[in-house]
């Protein structure tokens, strides 16, 4: 079970790689060694019982992969015996296939001046815009409907994160907006991970001298415009093709640190290439089971100056993703996989589970932690964090920090949002005798206001990661509109912040807030008739 190509992608953008790129790659592994293949050589196995697949110059064996694609069997299968670099590139790294396949599985470098323009695997053709619709009126004649098409609001037009989250399920492909979207089981935790902030109230103090508001701050040896920073989000093509590029860009305007995701759409090296002199970046971690692939890449990023690892510690098994399932399921359905899903031997279900765990370890526990910090002088903290028990563990075993995460509501469903673990953590850690300088608390999921950013550091957090709305920011406009999201969040917490009488990031405090409902998950409140019937609801920019 090998991850390969991983997402929930859609080809109707996609780009064809030019010949440069295959020729160079056939250059540094013929000098390691790998057989030289003709094209004709590799198209004599096109069945799904025998299945090999070009990509950037290189064959691969995914006989067995197929099965567990997580972007669905088709995607394989349908162009085996082929070079399918082109639909492959636009969502995935130049590496990962090196990355997580077992060498023996690399069947060797394929010349270029086989490949014939019948070998290539074309994208598919762009779908057809929706037909008008029929009705009929109350004389009986029928009579067309116009299907109006979407036209994108400038960006000013944004005024709140929900705006941009509006326009990006207009704007993208529906598999890359189910892949974001999607959460795990009932998405139950997905919509309480904002909600939980809703059950939080503010206690203002007035009579403040609030005319300058200072949100900057300072966390794991990194600055930040505010308590921010740009969480680790898998395949960013997806939303954008200029992917974590734009978003490392992006960051560097805003003034936040970004935390580069392991299982990114471009390669590390271009990531990093990407970042301007004097920027700082995190690093997100999956452990391998080959524990050598992990030390590789950890050492690479401590060489480049990264200043924190952050460990995913939160999916040893991936989460059912109903929304990104059917997706796949209704979209990338084939004729080579009929049979199978007849005979019941295609389980889309556990695709991806099955997948991962060729690239994150479900064995990783405690005694790992020590392996963890030996093998990089980075600070390290562990990403997924759940309950006061494990914090103060972290804390004991020397680490440098935690993230209270439920990876954003995609892995158990009904586990509590991040900024309801938050008092019970800091309680705990307080207790333990842990300074929040020698570990740093971390809140993700949720936050989509100013207002939440303040809540969660009141509570003790360090500061918060945002993840979805820097993709659907990225989707909607480019890593312009990231800035603009970032801008609108500093806003909105500058505007608290001087409600609140708290001038600065340090003089935010629990007295600022009253947690007593955050656990209660049921708060009823009063039914007001007349606001029901008079209120007209905001609506978000793109159903104007």
């Amino acid at each position: 079970s090998r991850r390969g190509a991983r997402s929930s992608k859609s080809n109707s953008h996609l780009q064809f790689v030019s010949a440069p790129a295959v020729v160079d790659t056939m250059a540094v592994d013929a000098a390691s060694g790998l057989p030289t293949l003709s094209m004709e050589e590799v198209a004599k196995h096109s069945t799904k019982e025998d299945c090999w697949v070009v990509l950037y110059g290189k064959a691969y064996d995914l006989t067995k992969f197929g099965k567990v694609h997580p972007g669905g069997a088709a995607l394989i299968y349908d162009n085996a015996g082929k070079d399918a670099t082109a639909l492959f590139d636009p969502i995935h790294p130049k590496d990962i296939m090196d990355k997580l396949l077992k060498p023996s599985l690399t069947m060797g470098v394929v010349d270029p001046a086989t490949i014939k323009e019948e070998h290539i695997a074309k994208p598919p053709a762009p779908k057809e815009k929706p037909k008008k619709a029929a009705a009929k009126p109350a004389g009986g004649q029928a009579v067309e409907l116009e299907v109006e098409e979407f036209v994108k609001p400038p960006l000013a037009a944004m005024l709140n994160t929900f705006d941009f989250e509006s326009v990006a399920r207009e704007t993208m492909e529906p598999q890359a907006w189910g892949y974001y979207s999607s959460g795990g089981d009932d998405e139950i935790t997905l919509r309480d991970n904002h909600m939980a902030f809703q059950r939080i109230t503010m206690r203002p103090r007035i009579l403040v001298n609030v005319r300058e508001i200072d949100m900057t701050t300072s966390f794991l040896g990194a600055s930040s415009s505010l308590p921010l920073y740009f969480t680790a989000t898998a395949l960013a093509k997806l939303a954008h093709p200029d992917g974590e590029v734009g978003i490392v860009r992006a960051a560097h305007k805003a003034g936040v640190p970004y935390m580069l995701p392991t299982l990114s759409s471009y390669t590390l090296d271009e990531m990093l290439e990407a970042r301007l002199p004097g920027q700082q970046l995190f690093a997100q971690l999956y452990v391998n089971p080959e524990r050598s692939r992990s030390e590789e890449y950890v050492k690479k990023l401590e060489d480049a100056g990264v200043k924190a690892l952050f460990v995913t510690v939160d999916a040893p098994q991936l989460g059912r993703r109903e929304k990104d399932m059917r997706n796949k399921f209704t979209q990338q359905g084939s004729d080579v996989q009929g049979d199978d899903e007849d005979a019941g031997e295609v389980d889309r279900s556990q695709g991806a589970t099955r997948a991962i765990s060729s690239y994150i370890d479900p064995g990783l526990c405690w005694d790992d932690v020590p392996w963890l910090k030996s093998i990089t002088k980075m600070k390290v903290l562990l990403k997924g964090v759940q309950c006061a028990e494990d914090a103060v563990m972290a804390y004991k075993a020397g680490l440098a920090g935690c993230v209270l995460s439920n990876h954003g509501g995609r892995q158990l469903d009904t586990c509590r949002s991040g900024i309801e673990v938050l008092p019970e953590v800091m309680e705990a850690l307080r207790e333990a005798g842990a300074t929040r300088e020698a570990f740093a608390v971390f809140v993700d999921g949720g936050i989509r206001r100013g207002a939440d950013i303040f809540k969660a550091v009141a509570l003790g957090a360090a500061g918060v990661g945002v993840g979805r709305p820097v993709l659907y920011s990225l989707a909607s406009y480019g890593d312009k509109g990231i800035v603009r999201m970032v801008h609108m969040l500093q806003d909105e917490l500058m505007m608290v912040m001087r409600l609140s009488g708290t001038p600065n990031v340090s003089s935010i405090t629990s007295q600022h807030v009253i947690t007593k409902n955050l656990s209660d998950h049921i708060v009823p409140l009063p039914a007001d008739n007349l606001v029901a019937g008079t209120y007209m609801p905001l609506m978000p920019a793109a159903r104007l």
